[in-house]
């Protein structure tokens, strides 16, 4: 089986939309600004041998905010920019309930089934409470990229706080090879 490095897209692969201290998506392909260091950074993970996989809450879908071809057009902007095996999306609200939304760690089950991942070998990287508490679940080391949002902290704590991609895969460089 396989490690991973299971990663947030907004805030932590592509620059998020900041209002009132809130991150958000951006809203179309155009609006996408690829993160400072990150393909110089997944590069690095992918020459260790990891599988890199974005897992992303996306509900402006199911609010109708957005579009699912535009959803799409901004995901194959994100894969044409970043060498990334694959992104899973979950396109619900909170109160749709579903296991895929994070905090829950259902897109990590499914990108692990499809891909045959070793969960608990793996890592994920975010930036907001949800990842830390869905990469928690599923038995993931957690790294969280603090960007000083206003809202709450995970009620997990993550195993490493970094300030950005670069920093994220540098920690896990050095703990994969302490710790593997």
């Amino acid at each position: 089986m396989k490690r991973a490095i299971f990663l947030d897209r907004d805030g932590v692969l592509n620059e998020p939309v900041v209002r009132d201290g809130k991150p958000y998506p951006p809203a179309s392909p155009e609006d996408l600004l690829i993160c400072e260091g990150a393909p110089a950074a997944l590069e690095d993970l992918r020459r260790l041998g990891f599988a890199l996989v974005c897992v992303t809450n996306q509900p402006d879908i199911s609010r109708g905010a957005l579009s699912g071809q535009t959803l799409d057009a901004i995901n194959a902007r994100l894969m044409a920019a970043l060498p990334l095996d694959a992104i899973f999306v979950c396109r619900h609200d909170d109160a749709d309930d579903c296991s895929c939304r994070k905090p829950k760690p259902g897109l990590i089950h499914q990108a692990a089934t499809e891909f045959g991942l070793d969960v608990a070998a793996s890592y994920l990287v975010g930036d907001r409470w949800r990842d830390i508490e869905a990469g928690s679940a599923a038995g993931c080391r957690t790294i969280f990229i603090d960007r000083g949002y206003k809202e709450r902290l995970s009620a997990v704590p993550p195993d490493a706080t970094v300030l950005s991609i670069a920093a994220a895969a540098a920690w896990i460089i050095a703990d994969s090879t302490r710790s593997h």
